[in-house]
């Protein structure tokens, strides 16, 4: 009997909300949780598991334990590793979340191998930053099925875009359709070109909008939503309420196989010249099997140098990484 189970690995600042929203979605009947540090775990666990008696809580059997937990998981959800943390020196710095390659490359890996000793059928989202050479090493080095490990990659990025847009037009967020592509991080890129409000597209929302206009150079929203993700970041010491929801979110697509359409971080193959050497997020279906397609949309001049740039950026961590395809042949 199959009761939706979920698997969530690393319950730091992020995972730890991770695993809240996943009680309150009412999608799971088993959650097993997994930590390094195995008390913090065990404590994850036990204080979501005395809070399935209060009123409003739904009755999920939720325990922590090992990698033998993954055995029959529907969804795994990974945010194992260290984040990084705010210069006390420079409170408004927007440090690179690349400083933490060669730390979380090794923890994925260790992940990995954890999680495959007992399935390669689960869907597993990772969190993990540097997230596209984390993704890169967790869909190319353990001989994972395709299309059933994939990032929240510019999730995050992408609400950040329609939340600007919105306040900017003091509309609803979910009324703007929009996303960010390229790495999930500095290099990342708005594409304006396929933005739209309501069919309204982004270069005509100056006729309805009066303040659209000081929205309309994609530099300035590109530097508007990286800088987006640093005020949360510098002013709490992390950011994990947005992306533990972006992983819920997909979560919810995969098990309802809603093939919903979300800017995913996967392996391209083919898609803008590249074949297997990068992942970074482009739309993507998503369902019960994973992502079922990715849609490599056209870009205009500006997005596609832009992604460029930013492919280059991820190469240069993949190679500090030690992955890409002269080190997995």
């Amino acid at each position: 009997m199959n009761k939706n189970k979920l698997v969530v690995v690393g319950v730091g600042h992020v995972g730890s909300y991770v695993l809240a929203d996943a009680m309150k979605i009412g999608l799971f009947a088993e959650i097993g949780v997994i930590d390094i540090l195995e008390n913090v775990a065990y404590g994850e666990a036990l204080d979501q598991a005395q809070a399935t008696a209060l009123t409003y809580m739904n009755n999920i059997d939720v325990k922590s334990g090992g990698y033998e937990q993954c055995a029959d998981a529907d969804v795994i959800i990974v945010a194992a590793g260290p984040s990084i943390i705010p210069d006390p020196d420079n409170p408004k710095g927007e440090p690179d979340r690349t400083l933490l390659t060669k730390t979380n490359c090794e923890v994925i890996r260790k992940v990995m191998t954890g999680i495959t000793k007992y399935t390669k059928e689960a869907i597993i989202i990772f969190i993990t930053n540097p997230l596209d050479t984390m993704v890169y090493i967790a869909e190319n080095e353990f001989g994972y099925p395709a299309g059933r490990v994939f990032g929240t990659g510019t999730m995050l990025d992408s609400a950040r875009l329609r939340k600007l847009i919105a306040d900017t037009c003091n509309i609803d967020p979910k009324s703007v359709t929009g996303y960010m592509m390229g790495e999930h991080g500095s290099t990342s890129f708005p594409v304006l070109s396929h933005v739209n409000v309501s069919g309204i597209p982004f270069t005509e929302l100056k006729k309805y909008f009066e303040k659209a206009a000081d929205i309309q150079s994609p530099d300035v929203v590109k530097s508007s939503i990286v800088s987006a993700a640093y005020k949360v970041f510098n002013g709490k010491g992390w950011t994990n309420a947005g992306v533990a929801q972006a992983a819920i979110t997909m979560a919810k697509a995969v098990l309802l196989d809603e093939r919903s359409v979300y800017p995913a971080s996967t392996t391209l193959h083919g898609q803008y010249g590249h074949d297997g050497d990068v992942a970074l997020s482009m739309p993507c279906i998503i369902g019960r099997q994973g992502v079922l397609k990715q849609l490599p949309v056209e870009l205009n001049k500006w997005e596609t140098q832009k992604l460029e740039e930013s492919i280059s950026f991820i190469q240069a961590t993949m190679h500090d990484a030690k992955t890409g395809p002269e080190f997995t042949k």
